[in-house]
């Protein structure tokens, strides 16, 4: 349910709406507005009486919400949501791109890599320090080294952290490293993870499951939203089917759906989405005309020795060409590359 307050509603009325919802055992969350504010009631497992809150001073209506995850909604939250980041803003009219090497491989790779992507105005390098491999004997990431890396890496180009967290014990050491914490496509319904994740004050990238539905995801940033982050990025990277052109298959149709449905910003990474490097930038620009709010994409200064994904890897000049195509775009459809 959503409690929808007066254009000139106090702070004390808006505090003692959240009280009276606490009473019940439920979970309020105040959602200011720019012109009012709105209360979000999570917790009930059944529905709500409205009348004890419908008499309450400053109440101007009182919505249900039909969707089955509540915060992430557009009927709960008719904006759009804006996720800042350092210089960086996700969500429309912005498309932001994150690029970087699939895994932390050197000091000075990342180095190279973060100057080189700083110098065309790419502020956000992606990089694992912990890699989750199909194969136990790939290899797995440098793990704390690797975050050390990446922290030195903003320390000495100013650019921002991206990167993954793969289970609950490295959430503390991963957010303390991270501006943006990633959790991947095998832990999109990790709900310990989810929920640990919830509470750290760092943004999220939150991966579609590769048999995921929508709704699926959606809860799934249903828990992040309830555990009192907000600050939830979705990103699509490619769902399982049964084509084997490429290595999955980038499902742009869901941005259209996802934005309708969702406040959330959505990204889309055509890197594990196509799984080769000559289908990456169109796909790229595809998932601009369809209206995603960005890019993550994977760059790495010579892909044939990169230690992971090098076969779906952008070199610099590749790289160099998609910004000057996604910014040529970008233009007439009303959109700001950044």
């Amino acid at each position: 349910m959503l409690v929808v307050m007066q254009h000139q509603a106090t702070e004390e009325e808006v505090a003692q709406v959240v009280t009276t919802v606490e009473k019940m055992g439920l979970n309020a969350h105040p959602m200011p507005g720019p012109t009012r504010t709105a209360i979000g009631i999570t917790g009930n497992s059944s529905s709500v009486d409205p009348r004890s809150l419908e008499v309450l001073p400053g109440v101007r209506e009182l919505i249900r919400v039909t969707r089955p995850y509540k915060l992430a909604s557009r009927e709960m939250h008719p904006e759009d949501t804006i996720v800042e980041v350092g210089s960086a803003r996700f969500g429309a009219p912005f498309f932001t791109v994150i690029a970087g090497p699939c895994s932390v491989e050197s000091e000075s790779n990342v180095l190279q890599v973060a100057e080189y992507l700083m110098s065309r105005g790419v502020t956000l390098l992606r990089a694992g320090a912990f890699k989750p491999r199909t194969s136990p004997y790939s290899f797995q990431g440098m793990e704390q080294e690797g975050l050390a890396i990446l922290e030195r890496a903003r320390e000495k180009t100013g650019i921002r952290i991206v990167t993954e967290v793969m289970d609950t014990e490295q959430v503390d050491a991963v957010a303390a490293s991270a501006d943006i914490i990633q959790i991947g496509t095998r832990n999109m319904q990790n709900f310990s993870l989810l929920k640990k994740v919830a509470s750290c004050n760092r943004p999220v990238l939150l991966k579609r499951g590769m048999s995921a539905t929508l709704d699926e995801w959606l809860m799934a940033a249903e828990y992040l939203l309830a555990g009192g982050n907000k600050n939830v990025i979705l990103c699509e990277r490619g769902v399982r089917t049964f084509t084997d052109h490429t290595r999955n298959t980038l499902d742009l149709s869901v941005v259209p759906p996802a934005k309708e449905n969702s406040h959330l910003p959505i990204l889309i990474d055509p890197s594990h989405g196509t799984g080769r490097r000559n289908y990456v930038s169109a796909m790229a620009r595809a998932g601009l005309a369809a209206g995603a709010d960005g890019l993550m994409v994977e760059v790495h200064p010579d892909p044939s020795t990169a230690l992971s994904d090098g076969a779906q890897t952008l070199d610099f000049n590749e790289f160099d060409r998609l910004l000057e195509s996604l910014r040529s775009l970008a233009e007439p459809l009303g959109r700001n590359i950044g």
